[in-house]
């Protein structure tokens, strides 16, 4: 039964946190998660950040059997721009009757600050299941359970641009610099999920053309 327990969504980028952070908070049974929210670049049709194809995200979102809710950003995007994008979409979600969002952030304090600010002037509620948690131990939680995901986006100045297109994995781990976070939260790197337990069915993709754009290198993940 859902009729008593708050309505959520979680802001989904495709990627293993944001996943994960939705599975830990359907198995928690605290909401009624009825959707997911993301940001796409309208010029590239593409998840902001992960580059990940928008086809590759409505696969996603069909396999999670949640409604797909989107903001469509031009790029470049002003801060300005991104925030009145996410203000008209608040207030959809609210007559939807939604109440909370769900974050997969994990230690980034400036990041949560800025999300409790946004969603305060929402009137939405933010919850983050992951928050805190340890990221080695959360790295090998992920994979354990099953979580497979793919590195679509590197930053070169942090890691090299070899880890774009490898999957998240224990090798992957393995070969990681120490001062690389293992879960990538310093920006390190971003992923899609392509099979866990948030999805009810795998997601059979290709890896394909690997470039440089805007100072980041990303991996061409292709359903």
């Amino acid at each position: 039964m859902t009729a008593n327990k708050p309505k959520a969504v979680v802001s989904w980028s495709s990627g293993k946190d944001s996943a994960y952070a939705y599975h830990i908070a359907k198995s928690s049974g605290d909401f009624d998660i009825v959707g997911t929210l993301t940001t796409i670049t309208e010029t590239f049709k593409r998840v902001s950040m992960h580059g990940v194809r928008e086809e590759l995200l409505d696969i996603q979102i069909q396999n999670t059997g949640l409604k797909g809710y989107k903001s469509y950003i031009p790029s470049p995007c002003t801060n300005e721009i991104y925030e009145e994008k996410m203000r008209a979409l608040s207030e959809t979600l609210k007559a939807d009757g939604i109440t909370h969002v769900i974050f997969g952030d994990l230690f980034l304090e400036d990041v949560r600050d800025y999300r409790l600010r946004q969603m305060e002037k929402a009137e939405l509620e933010c919850v983050f299941p992951l928050w805190k948690k340890d990221t080695t131990e959360l790295a090998h939680e992920m994979i354990d359970s099953g979580l497979r995901s793919i590195l679509t986006c590197i930053d070169p100045k942090k890691l090299d641009k070899s880890f774009a297109g490898r999957e998240f994995g224990p090798a992957l781990l393995a070969d990681l610099p120490d001062h690389i976070d293992p879960c990538g939260e310093n920006g390190e790197f971003h992923s899609v999920v392509i099979k866990g337990p948030m999805l009810k069915n795998d997601i059979p993709v290709t890896v394909g053309e690997i470039v440089e754009r805007d100072g980041f290198i990303f991996a061409d993940v292709i359903p």
